[in-house]
């Protein structure tokens, strides 16, 4: 039902958005490409109804799309309070997403109190951020996606 594929391009240079939500998008539910960026505050909920894993690929190797995408050109943002939940109720198919947030890796991206949370469906995050966190999948439902503090993510 929810077939656009983005919810929200930042383009802008000093932007801040504060209590974000943008949830049920087909592929990243926010792209971030402006620099000097800061978000206060991000809840997602992944889409519900992927068909499979091999049509919700954000690369041929990549599982999923990261709910939010800092774009790689980013080398300044800031985010704080952001979460992901898997709610993939409107599918049967098992379904992982590699990473709930994915940033480029530099001293000035930087990321702080970030989960990720499995609420519904087969599958789940395998991590939280490029890697790190989690997993919070339907195979250890009772557990949260690690809380990242990534002060100087890089």
């Amino acid at each position: 039902m929810n077939q656009a594929a983005t919810g929200l391009f930042v383009t802008g240079n000093n932007v801040t958005a504060y209590g974000l939500a943008v949830e049920h998008y087909q592929k990243n539910e926010v792209i971030w490409s402006g620099q000097n960026g800061t978000d206060i505050f991000f809840q997602n909920e992944l889409p519900y109804d992927p068909l499979s894993q091999a049509a919700w690929m954000a690369t041929p190797t990549q599982d999923g799309y990261p709910a939010f995408l800092v774009s790689p050109n980013v080398t300044s943002f800031r985010g704080y309070g952001m979460a992901s939940y898997v709610v993939f109720i409107q599918t049967t198919a098992t379904l992982f997403d590699a990473e709930a947030l994915q940033a480029p890796t530099t001293a000035q991206v930087q990321f702080q109190d970030m989960v990720a949370v499995w609420l519904g469906g087969t599958g789940g995050d395998q991590s939280i951020i490029d890697g790190t966190g989690g997993p919070c999948t339907s195979t250890n439902p009772g557990v949260i996606g690690q809380a990242v503090d990534l002060n100087s993510y890089s």
